[in-house]
């Protein structure tokens, strides 16, 4: 299934995509995808629906965060050999942690902010784990149990504010706007593999990232299990993977965002995302 929230910022309700790729109105069956709507029997239960008996959503309406509610907004950092190689950075021995301020979560198609003052915002497409039962230090084999499904994320960071200032990643990382996710949740029944899926992100029409989760240093499991050791995770919660090259960062020289400019990003078999840059 393709879950998804549609309306105004604040005021989105659930819905699906069919399979003939129009929306459809889930709000009179749940209040919102979150919690135990995103446990396996609670999937179960959406599966079974009779999709063309749900209200057809007309138009083209904008599309929120797939998941409501999220409490932790986890991400990974350098965990694609091929990127820390673009950086210049060694390969992790253990996955490195940081947190994404959930203020930053946003629609995949909302505009992107660019804080004011900023010279060195950047893209980055990811692949994001969407949990769907309460994680505490899960095992391995343990691990897909807890998972719901992936959406496509763009962990949008402004390196000045992540590199140059002290301190943690996180100032450069949890800005308004810096996390769009989706455009839906897919859960994990449609993506057999997740760690063999082809992704990019092209800026202005030029594809700067073409890379594929082949290559990350640490897999889905790994993250899950790993993360869940020091933070309890929650349904609706998400880890963000990592990014393959062709960052902004590590291009030479290196090129950043500005206002007026357009981000599209894709994951294969998980949808796409447009994004303008505005001023912030």
């Amino acid at each position: 299934m393709k879950l998804l929230r549609f309306g105004a910022p604040g005021q989105e309700k659930p819905g699906l995509l069919d399979a003939d790729g129009t929306i459809r109105d889930l709000s009179g069956v749940l209040p919102d995808l979150a919690g135990e709507a995103l446990s396996p029997e609670g999937l179960a239960k959406l599966a079974a629906l009779d999709t063309s008996k749900l209200p057809a959503v007309s138009g083209s309406p904008r599309l929120g965060s797939p998941v409501a509610r999220m409490t932790n907004f986890v991400c990974i950092g350098l965990n694609y050999a091929d990127h820390a190689a673009e950086t210049g950075a060694a390969i992790p021995k253990e996955p490195i942690i940081f947190l994404k301020s959930l203020g930053a979560l946003s629609g995949p198609n909302d505009d992107v902010e660019i804080p004011a003052g900023s010279t060195k915002t950047d893209w980055e497409v990811e692949l994001a784990i969407i949990i769907g039962r309460r994680a505490k230090r899960v095992s391995e084999a343990e691990a897909m149990d807890h998972v719901a499904g992936y959406a496509v994320c763009n962990d949008v960071s402004e390196r000045e504010y992540q590199i140059e200032r002290g301190g943690t990643w996180d100032k450069g990382k949890g800005c308004d706007t810096f996390g769009p996710l989706g455009p839906w949740l897919v859960t994990k029944d449609e993506v057999p593999d997740p760690q063999n899926l082809a992704m990019f992100c092209e800026v202005d029409g030029e594809r700067y990232q073409d890379g594929s989760t082949r290559t990350m240093i640490f897999g889905v499991t790994k993250l899950v299990s790993y993360v869940s050791q020091f933070i309890t995770l929650h349904p609706g919660d998400v880890i963000s993977t990592g990014t393959p090259p062709g960052v902004g960062m590590g291009q030479k020289p290196p090129k950043f965002l500005k206002a007026g400019q357009t981000i599209r990003l894709g994951i294969e078999g998980l949808g796409e995302q447009t994004q303008r840059t505005v001023e912030g």
